[in-house]
């Protein structure tokens, strides 16, 4: 912006790290040039949380925490084998879809310096268990800056928890060449109808699916979030 702030009253200019910089670039370009819709839904994720304090002594012990993101990846990878337009990119013409094989998941990391997104490779053949110790790998290299370029490269889809911090739901943007990603929110204990009719305390996350319109519509990205949200309660899937 070429206007003189200073003259409204004091100010400060205080210089953007390397990976904003970088970053701030690649978010404009993908925005403007990606036409985004995104599609909200919850997942009940009572007995996935159950599942998990049941089993994050283990983790620890092991020197890892065991997160819900781990859970989340994980459910991704299976969404993305059942829906496999989710898992693909435009070629350079864009004319064609590119279908991949893989299933590699970016995950984005705050860290002082700016966010940066290092991929989780082939998390379809990986355990819950698998997947969490190789996040907090990658998250320590990345809050230390000791992430390769090759840490933050191939990823199939991309997910972004906002759920340690708070809110109820926004709108991730699209990481290029991949045609969609996952925000996540905090996830809130909420009154819940069941089958029988009875109210029922449930703990409930807010999802946020952000897509390329190019490539997925409408109907698509709902079947998926609404599979998504399946997947996470009902731990079986997982395993299938």
């Amino acid at each position: 912006v070429n206007e003189d702030f200073s003259k409204y009253g004091d100010i400060e200019s205080v210089s953007l790290s390397r990976i904003q910089k970088i970053s701030g670039k690649y978010l404009h370009r993908n925005w403007v040039r990606i036409p985004h819709v995104t599609q909200f839904d919850e997942a009940d994720i009572t007995e996935l949380e159950q599942f998990r304090q049941d089993s994050k002594d283990e983790a620890k012990a092991q020197g890892f925490g065991l997160s819900p993101l781990a859970f989340i990846v994980k459910a991704v990878a299976v969404a993305l084998k059942k829906f496999p337009k989710f898992n693909s990119s435009l070629d350079a013409a864009e004319e064609n879809l590119i279908m991949k094989k893989y299933y590699h998941i970016g995950i984005a990391v705050d860290t002082p310096n700016g966010l940066v997104v290092p991929v989780i490779r082939d998390v379809l053949g990986k355990t819950v268990m698998e997947i969490a110790r190789e996040m907090s790998e990658l998250s320590v290299k990345a809050r230390d800056g000791k992430l390769a370029p090759s840490d933050m490269k191939g990823g199939c889809f991309s997910v972004s928890s906002l759920g340690g911090i708070g809110g109820t739901a926004f709108t991730p943007i699209i990481n290029a060449p991949e045609v969609a990603i996952l925000g996540v929110s905090r996830s809130q204990v909420k009154p819940v109808f069941n089958d029988k009719g009875e109210v029922k305390p449930r703990l409930m996350l807010p999802l946020s699916l952000s897509y390329d319109h190019r490539v997925i519509d409408g109907a698509d990205a709902a079947r998926f979030i609404v599979y998504l949200s399946t997947v996470l309660s009902d731990l079986k899937k997982m395993l299938l």
